[in-house]
């Protein structure tokens, strides 16, 4: 008998958030910084493209940090 649970299975796991708002410019989640095609994709993709995005997610913080400026910019923008 071993003791891994019958439910629990071996792959990446999703950097899922629940927090499911999409960027209007950078068009990622602000979430979970996934595109919409790689969240869509997610589960049908290898572990080894799960881990090339996951690797990928930091640095796509930093796309959100600079588009800053809220309403005022966005009507400023046109």
């Amino acid at each position: 008998m071993t003791d891994e649970s019958p439910w629990k299975r071996n792959e990446v796991d999703s950097p899922c958030v629940k927090v499911c708002v999409v960027h209007p410019e950078a068009r990622i989640c602000t979430g979970c910084l996934r595109t919409i095609d790689e969240i869509t994709r997610w589960s049908k993709m290898t572990p080894e493209a799960r881990r090339e995005i996951m690797a990928a997610l930091p640095d796509r913080n930093s796309i959100l940090k600079k588009r800053r400026g809220g309403r005022a910019a966005r009507l400023s923008r046109g």
